[in-house]
């Protein structure tokens, strides 16, 4: 089969499309023939190693896993013999980073837990921009921030992958929304759901004297006591994405910035088949809807790394597998 490779640190230029055997699923795998797939933060973190923190999980001085791609949609092809949920012809879509990546490829096999039915409204391209995108600003909204009815809600960065899904489900939260975009997104964000809606190059959202019960900070590179002045009392600071300072001084500093009923820290999405069962729900009801600014094909995945890397996407960007 053909798939995107690494065999070491750097940046775009070091994938290569190659030819590697298809794997076979283990007892509780299932077989994919990968349809589409997106690309995420996660994947030129890994690609490049950076933050270090990156390897520790992905190898210390060479990748552990040479194919990326988390985010799939595709047909099972093929279970292990203790798989239950699903048989060859299902339409499946997931977030696979748990099992060691490899959507960047014509077939993957991945754990049944991780997989759910696809959208039956969605092709397989809008299907692959939701499961790691979704999930993340799911967790990062209703566990770590505990998000509810009226509560004031800032989205920085709403205009990525993880920003238009958050605008969506605070709005479906029914949060009071305000998304810190570009001049360009301000009517995308409005379309979403937001209340209201900040262009950071002509306003800092810090200097308005606002102050909100849940900021995500999903990109961008604002100093962590910003954030903090801009939070109510009881209020919480979710980073979820942003620059390497954003990422370490969330990481590093947000518990000893946190007090004063004040929380701030970092969170790293977890693979959830409820989670994304229930974002499917929302989906299939019209609620929630993926948005997709670009779609390379599988031999184009350096360049979609790159473009994603300039942090101006708007929404996902998707890999197509399988033309069509």
């Amino acid at each position: 089969m053909k798939a995107i490779v690494y065999t070491r640190y750097g940046p775009p230029d070091v994938l290569r499309m190659m030819d590697v055997e298809t794997p076979a699923p283990r007892r509780n795998e299932v077989l994919v023939k990968v349809a589409a797939a997106s690309v995420n933060a996660f994947d030129w973190h890994m690609l490049r190693g950076e933050p270090f923190v990156a390897r520790l999980a992905g190898g210390l001085f060479r990748p552990r896993h040479t194919i990326l791609g988390e985010d799939i949609a595709g047909t099972v092809e093929a279970v292990g013999r203790d798989v239950t949920r699903f048989n060859p012809g299902d339409e499946v879509f997931g977030d696979i980073a748990a099992c060691g990546s490899g959507g960047f490829a014509e077939h993957v096999c991945a754990r049944e837990d991780l997989l759910a039915p696809k959208p039956a409204n969605l092709a397989f391209a809008e299907a692959a921009a939701v499961p790691m995108a979704a999930i993340t600003a799911l967790q990062a909204l209703r566990d770590k921030g505990r998000i509810g009815k009226g509560k004031r809600v800032l989205i920085n960065g709403a205009a990525g992958g993880v920003g238009t899904f958050a605008v969506q489900l605070a709005r479906h939260f029914a949060a009071d929304v305000t998304a810190v975009c570009g001049a360009r997104n301000l009517e995308q964000a409005r379309s979403l759901g937001a209340d209201r809606v900040i262009d950071y190059a002509k306003e800092d959202f810090a200097a308005r004297g606002d102050q909100y019960d849940l900021i995500l900070g999903a990109n961008g590179d604002i100093p962590l006591a910003v954030y903090r002045r801009a939070l109510a009392p009881g209020g919480t600071y979710v980073m979820t994405g942003g620059s390497n300072r954003q990422i370490f001084q969330a990481l590093l500093l947000g518990p000893w910035m946190s007090g004063g009923g004040r929380k701030l820290g970092a969170m790293s999405a977890r693979a959830d088949r409820e989670d994304l069962l229930f974002v499917k729900g929302l989906i299939e009801a019209g609620r929630v809807r993926p948005v997709i600014d670009r779609r390379y094909p599988l031999a184009d995945v350096a360049d979609a790394i790159r473009y994603l890397e300039t942090g101006h996407a708007r929404g996902k960007v998707v890999i197509t597998v399988v033309p069509g």
